[in-house]
């Protein structure tokens, strides 16, 4: 039986200490060159460096494992895993893994390191990314050769990613032509930021509905803070008729706040968001929103991924549609005024 490599064997053979190797593998790199991080992280992979908690189940060629890493961003203030839609795409992806008779590994991670380090520690056999940014897709891709797909990740040069994203300009035109439909004249859009598939979802809105008449309202993360904005701007509230929320969480946490300050949604103001989380039709009024399909975007990510284990990957960006869901918290414009 081939003897399982330790820390000091990947230590001797760089000329490195054992304290360093370490550092690397725990992602303690502050104090450690690139170089050295690149050397070590490199080593580790070809020489199938595992931990011993997971060395005799994973000392084989196939571990089986897929790797779900999730980004630990600040605007979920410690509580990424409740986020609903990182919630309800972990459940299609672990019902898709394990029909595939493979086994799902969930982690938050802040930095792609963290993703480079675990995943190689593990042995994983594929990994799925959420919610990190184009520099991060970036370097993964030139330092892991373990395949991942992204979800609505924005890449110039995806060579060896498969981006599986929605039709996020497209859902935003659809809400914006609903809201024209209805007779709307004034409208915010709300973000917290104007990049990515935010300000696809944006762009989308404003050329339905008109740029003109379309507001922009970037907010803050955090819940306090972001309460304390929406009082400092009440007023702008009070002269529009329809807000479109990128997201359902901010639509429906400003359906809330809204409500805590006499305002009657939709008789005052129409309210709608973007996923179709399963809250949007447990609240009261139930959330007008953009539906994405979840299942599909699961089933195609482990197809990828087994493809490009297989180096027989084509498509490298893959774009689902989205269809527009109308709920009570929008109506008839002229209906908002009796």
């Amino acid at each position: 039986m081939e003897q399982r490599v330790r820390i000091s064997d990947i230590a001797e053979e760089l000329g490195l200490s054992t304290a360093t190797v370490s550092n690397v593998i725990h992602g303690k790199t502050k104090k450690v060159s690139d170089e050295t991080v690149k050397r070590v992280q490199a080593l580790l992979e070809e020489r199938r460096y595992i931990p011993s908690m997971a060395g005799i189940l994973l000392a084989q060629n196939s571990s089986k494992i897929i790797g779900v890493f999730v980004n630990d961003h600040e605007k979920y203030e410690g509580h990424t895993l409740d986020d609903a839609f990182i919630s309800s795409s972990l459940n299609y992806l672990s019902t898709e893994i394990e029909a595939q008779g493979q086994f799902m590994m969930v982690k938050k991670a802040k930095h792609p390191e963290e993703i480079l380090q675990f995943a190689s520690m593990w042995n994983m056999d594929g990994v799925v990314v959420i919610g990190f940014c184009q520099q991060d897709y970036m370097y993964l891709r030139n330092h892991m050769r373990i395949p991942f797909v992204v979800y609505d990740g924005f890449c110039d040069k995806p060579e060896r990613i498969v981006n599986i994203t929605i039709d996020n300009f497209d859902g935003g035109y659809q809400m914006g032509a609903l809201f024209k439909r209805c007779g709307h004249h004034t409208a915010l859009c709300i973000s917290d930021n104007e990049t990515g598939v935010d300000r696809e979802r944006m762009d989308g809105f404003c050329q339905a509905f008109g740029s003109d008449n379309t507001g922009i309202m970037v907010i803050p993360m955090r819940k306090k803070e972001r309460w304390d904005y929406y009082r400092r701007k009440i007023e702008q509230f009070r002269r529009i008729s329809a807000v479109f929320a990128v997201s359902d969480y901010y639509a429906i946490d400003l359906i809330h706040f809204l409500n805590e300050n006499g305002f009657d949604v939709p008789k005052d103001i129409s309210v709608a968001g973007f996923d179709d989380i399963p809250m949007c039709e447990m609240i009261a009024p139930t959330l007008t929103t953009v539906r994405q399909d979840g299942a599909m975007r699961a089933k195609i990510a482990i197809e990828k991924l087994q493809e490009l284990k297989e180096n027989r990957v084509t498509e490298t960006t893959i774009t689902l549609p989205v269809t527009l869901v109308e709920r009570a918290s929008t109506v008839q414009c002229e209906d908002v005024f009796l």
